[in-house]
């Protein structure tokens, strides 16, 4: 199919071609809207140049093509022509809607829309891309159907870009665009893609491929020849229509065979598969029973997705045999519907005339969509949906049952809390246990195929934060953070309350200032617009109450004494040196000591109960946004803080006599104090010393791991974080 649709890009180069195209599958279409849409692209990108020199036409004359081989509606194909038009010239969008029309004018103002918005960084940019391109496939999915087209063209042109742009672009089309292509089982499109960015970002391994691959092509048809003779034989003599063909598997899924078995292309045995299109679901098991008669199956590499259709509604059987010469040959074994709905997906199921909307489409072939919409309005982080959105693409799938017999999808190593929340955020809440085929099983539990789960709950029982180190739906993460988000907020609000209550009756004041105008423009400074913002804030330990009432009180009143943190060297204003918090005014904090951060290196805070804020690395593994309440996370940075700070720093090296005292040389010639050491043998004639050295930064404690490495019998260095 990819290749075809190679042909037909070089076929179509004039607009009468394509009309033509269009006219072979939709003798009623519109050939005059097609027509004025090409003369109008034409004349408004007529200066335009592609990066490859070829006229700018010629690039929405591809994506129409490619949208016409999608068999799709003559407004969709229009707007093929013309979604560059707005952004790209001076066209606006009011002409496009009086020129060709509203439903003409929306599509390209979707499109427009995914690439006008600009972001600080380059994984802001990509994460609300991918989100509002999201949004707009679930408002119209033939917008995302004509950014397919005019993506795969690009990645056809990728040459003439920089080596930097055409990785961004080769990555995003693999992580994002191919899996979702997949996700709506467009198979061919879904090859494509991944050909493509497999070219582009292992361009060497690719050429091998290909050139491994070319050599074996003849060994490779002739075989292919030799089966499909044997199956149309017998296929004939059973009595059991079907055509038959056979084809190599696309570059990029046979590299991943070789990544995932650690192998060598020769190693590589099932390069080849062999279709069967046959005519009815019967016949497709009667098909598969022949094959199996003929040759010996592969354990384990039998698949009925005919039985459990994929939520893409892609329905095949696969099996992989042991065929003549011992050569394994998956087949797939489908009816002509199914064969066309594997192979064009959504594209299959369009329903679109002129005027109609994407609402009228099969209800459960857009129901994975819309939940993906619903969960968006609860993962305010564009970075935490894509990540969320692309595990759920990519990762495998499991399915299982209901006590009823009803089949639910599930991500791999989905657990029966994700089934809870499958079946309704209250079934998830109150989830305390589940049975596993009638069998009692923690919550943990890896769901495996065909496994028939039930969901013990009890009224009134709530999730656990612990839940999040182990579901697997965005689903489940997101209604467990909601609730937990909520629950903290409570406690915030009530302890903070109370807190600020007793400080003004200890200080003689009235608890009714806690909830007065006067106390809010005192806290205004701290980015406090409510009272229940105030007594989240101190109840989270944001703010100090300590600090509020001394603003309240007269000069002559004021208690000087300010809390006192628990170690003086960890005092926010210590001579103005160490760490300044944001937004947070006099409060003690202290670093983590699971990564021991050192001035020079990108910080966060985290608001702890009782303990200040926690200053911890950026990337400590601690800060999991799967198990932490973000809401406590606080900008901080370092203010110029010279003192030393401790550090772990772990040495391996041989086992011989004085490596140690040159390590302790090299640290004592640099002023580097030794807090603490330990020394161990191991079995392998190593030795093993972890220091605990006071640092004063990130470049110091860089500087000297260097040198230490330099050492002659010094395997490895590296810092040791818990």
């Amino acid at each position: 199919m990819y290749n075809k649709v190679m042909v037909i890009l070089r076929d179509i180069n004039t607009v009468d071609a394509l009309i033509d195209k269009v006219i072979s599958y939709n003798p009623e279409a519109n050939a005059d809207l097609l027509r004025r849409a090409y003369a109008f692209s034409n004349e408004v990108h007529y200066k335009q140049k592609r990066k490859e020199g070829a006229p700018f036409i010629q690039h929405p004359l591809a994506v129409a093509a490619i949208l016409c081989e999608m068999k799709m509606d003559t407004n969709s194909i229009a707007a093929g022509l013309l979604h560059d038009t707005v952004e790209d010239t001076g066209t606006t969008e009011e002409d496009i809607r009086a020129l060709f029309g509203e439903d003409v004018a929306f599509l390209v103002e979707s499109l427009t829309k995914l690439s006008k918005i600009e972001f600080r960084t380059s994984e802001d940019a990509q994460a609300e891309n991918f989100r509002k391109m999201f949004l707009a496939m679930a408002e119209d999915m033939r917008v995302i159907l004509i950014k397919f087209a005019d993506r795969l063209h690009n990645m056809r042109t990728l040459e003439y870009l920089s080596p930097a742009k055409r990785e961004k672009i080769a990555r995003e089309t693999l992580d994002i665009y191919a899996p979702l292509a997949n996700r709506l089982g467009i198979g061919w499109l879904k090859s494509g893609f991944e050909d493509l960015s497999f070219k582009f970002l292992e361009p060497d391994v690719y050429n091998e491929l290909v050139q491994k691959v070319a050599k074996k092509r003849e060994e490779y048809e002739g075989y292919l020849h030799e089966v499909i003779k044997i199956v149309e034989a017998h296929l004939k003599a059973a009595s059991i229509p079907g055509d038959v063909f056979g084809r190599v598997k696309h570059y990029y899924g046979i590299y991943q065979k070789m990544q995932k078995q650690k192998i060598p292309f020769e190693l590589v045995y099932d390069v080849i598969a062999i279709r069967i299109i046959t005519g009815t679901q019967s016949d497709c098991y009667a098909a598969l029973g022949l094959i199996h008669s003929l040759w010996t199956p592969v354990p384990g590499r039998f698949k009925d997705f005919i039985g459990a259709p994929k939520s893409n509604l892609y329905q095949s059987l696969h099996s992989t045999v042991i065929g003549p010469k011992g050569e394994r040959v998956e087949f797939q074994i489908r009816t002509e519907d199914m064969n066309r709905i594997a192979e064009e997906g959504i594209a299959a199921h369009w329903k679109y005339k002129e005027a109609d909307h994407a609402d009228k489409l099969d209800d459960k072939y857009f129901s994975w969509l819309r939940e993906f919409v619903k969960l968006q309005k609860d993962t305010p982080d564009a970075r935490e949906f894509l990540e969320a959105v692309k595990g759920n693409m990519i990762s495998g799938v499991v399915y299982v049952f209901t006590p009823e017999g009803d089949i639910v999808e599930l991500p791999q190593n989905a657990t029966p809390v994700d089934f809870a929340y499958s079946i309704h955020t209250e079934v998830g809440h109150q989830c305390t246990g589940a049975k596993i085929n009638k069998r009692i099983v923690p919550l943990r539990y890896t769901l495996l195929n065909g496994d028939t789960v039930e969901i013990i709950t009890a009224q009134g029982h709530t999730p656990s934060r612990d839940w999040l180190k182990f579901v697997r739906t965005q689903k489940a993460k997101a209604r467990i953070k909601q609730w937990l988000k909520v629950e903290e907020r409570k406690k915030g609000l009530s302890l903070g309350q109370e807190l600020l209550e007793k400080a003004l009756l200890k200080y003689n004041l009235s608890p009714a200032l806690a909830k007065s105008k006067e106390i809010l423009a005192i806290a205004r400074p701290f980015r406090i617009n409510t009272h229940e913002d105030l007594f989240v804030a101190i109840g989270y330990g944001r703010i100090s109450v300590h600090k509020l009432i001394n603003k309240l009180l007269p000069e002559s009143e004021k208690d000087e004494k300010e809390i006192i943190p628990a170690h003086k060297d960890e005092r926010k204003t210590e001579e103005g040196k160490g760490i300044r918090i944001e937004g947070i005014d006099n409060i003690m904090f202290h670093r983590a000591k699971c990564c021991y951060p050192l001035p020079g290196e990108k910080v966060t805070g985290f608001v702890t109960r009782g303990r200040g804020v926690s200053i911890h690395i950026v990337n400590c593994p601690t800060l999991d946004t799967n198990t932490i309440d973000m809401d406590r996370l606080v900008d901080v940075e370092w203010t110029g803080d010279e003192s030393t700070h401790t550090v772990k720093v772990q040495v391996l090296t041989v086992d011989k006599r004085g490596l140690l005292a040159e390590l302790s040389a090299v640290l004592s010639t640099n002023n580097i104090n030794i807090n603490h050491l330990e020394a161990s043998a191991t079995y392998e004639k190593q030795a093993l010393f972890n220091f605990i050295l006071e640092i004063r930064n990130k470049r110091q404690l860089d500087q000297i791991m260097k040198k230490m490495a330099q050492i002659n019998g010094v395997i490895e260095v590296k810092r040791v974080q818990a």
